[in-house]
């Protein structure tokens, strides 16, 4: 019975382990990258605006095309007094009880003050711009899910050396409650030893409900399960490439698409005001139509066609629409302001970029040194103690200083890969890295 109730427990915990196996997901970076291109939210609004434009485009152009309208009536009369003078008073006509009529009408604008075609530009602008917009928003969320990616792995590292400490730390403590059984401690150095282990215990809980946070967003951004767990694979990680970082505000100037927006913002604004001056012009278009007309027993209409041309001009416009003209220039001045301002924000922006991309750099050089350093100086503080030379404070001391010299080291690598990606998002680069264009 015992051994039925042990082989159904270890069925029940191969099963459970299966599962928590199941659940983790090994992602690469750019594998995340696209599947937040795939399905996130904001990806989708953003092609979704793209589509409405298009359309709207499609509908300014329909203006150039002619209007063609068909219109009919049927009437039914009730004794209809029909009157016609120049017969005479011996004129009798039959009362009709029925009427038919039938039109068409054609009207093609010939000359509208060049509005129609300044019309479709402007859109053409726009929906250009709402384009560039939606790459915009794909970079952002890219970057979203770098961010997100790149503090999983430090999270994941920091975990990993914390557990590894917190194995020495308990073995330190099993060494030393048998020193202090022997009267080789006193009591105080144990006691230290095991503060050590309870405080690295908290450190521990920390940095698994960081993690947790962490993977949270980021498989929420991705329209992951919740219970999924992404494992980062280190070798992946720092096989990404992080040459060829932009040195200069150039390469932004020229490819970022929030600043290309607002270019052809202006350029649509531009178009505005051509519109607006249109008012000052006549609208001449060539029309066109046909009538039928049935008059039961009366009269009988075909092939009643009209052609000509129609000529409309606002007089009170040429004093009313300078108004307009002024607002079309007042908001294309805006526009112009606002790249400006936006082209100076930009410049700060990769500044600060390279700044910390190179501060980057150089942390993990001299981490990476002083990791090498916490490391020697354990040595030399463990041989120490094992010799009687050195107290229990110099080797609590000497290992909490290389614990915090390891987890360094581990996100200042991470921290190189984050901000040239960073750089590289200031300076409109960032499609171009994962080769984004083609999904």
């Amino acid at each position: 019975m015992k051994i039925s109730q042990l082989m159904l427990f270890g069925v029940f915990f191969i099963g459970i382990s299966s599962i928590e196996a199941q659940e983790k997901t090994s992602l690469t970076l750019d594998e995340a990258v696209k599947m937040a291109w795939e399905k996130s939210n904001e990806v989708t609004l953003a092609n979704t605006k793209v589509n409405s434009k298009k359309y709207e485009l499609q509908s300014v152009k329909n203006n150039q095309y002619p209007d063609l309208k068909i219109s009919g009536q049927y009437q039914r009369l009730t004794k209809a007094s029909i009157d016609m003078p120049n017969q005479g008073e011996s004129a009798s006509l039959a009362s009709p009880d029925r009427a038919m009529i039938g039109m068409a009408n054609l009207s093609l604008p010939l000359f509208a003050g060049f509005k129609i075609q300044n019309n479709i530009d402007a859109y053409e602008s726009l929906y250009e711009a709402e384009t560039v917009t939606a790459e915009k928003t794909k970079e952002d969320v890219a970057l979203r899910v770098i961010t997100y990616y790149t503090a999983l792995y430090r999270a994941q590292k920091t975990l990993d050396v914390l557990n590894e400490n917190q194995k020495s730390a308990k073995q330190r403590v099993t060494d030393f409650i048998e020193l202090e059984k022997n009267g080789i401690i006193p009591r105080n150095d144990l006691l230290k030893a095991q503060l050590l282990v309870s405080k690295t215990q908290l450190s521990i809980d920390e940095a698994t409900n960081n993690l947790n946070n962490i993977n949270f967003y980021l498989v929420t951004l991705l329209k992951l399960e919740p219970s999924v767990k992404i494992q980062v694979n280190e070798d992946d990680f720092f096989n990404l490439k992080t040459t060829n970082a932009p040195t200069s505000d150039a390469v932004a100037l020229e490819n970022r698409k929030d600043l290309e927006a607002i270019r052809l913002q202006q350029k649509a604004s531009e178009s505005n005001i051509k519109i607006a001056k249109a008012g000052y012009y006549p609208t001449l278009s060539l029309l066109g139509g046909y009538t039928a007309l049935d008059l039961k027993d009366i009269i009988t209409v075909k092939y009643a066609m009209n052609f000509g041309l129609g000529l409309s001009y606002d007089l009170s416009g040429i004093l009313k629409n300078s108004a307009h003209v002024k607002q079309a220039e007042s908001r294309a001045l805006e526009v112009k302001n606002t790249e400006a301002i936006m082209t100076d924000r930009i410049k700060v922006e990769v500044q600060k970029s390279i700044e910390d991309y190179d501060l980057a750099i150089n942390q993990s050089v001299v981490y990476e040194e002083a990791f090498q350093q916490a490391a020697e100086n354990y040595r030399l503080v463990k041989d120490k103690f094992d010799n009687g030379l050195s107290d229990t404070n110099d080797l609590v001391e000497a290992d909490v200083e290389q614990l915090s010299a390891k987890i360094n080291t581990a996100v200042a690598k991470a921290a190189i890969i984050q901000k040239y990606y960073e750089l590289l998002s200031v300076s409109g680069q960032l499609s171009q890295s994962f080769n984004l264009s083609k999904i």
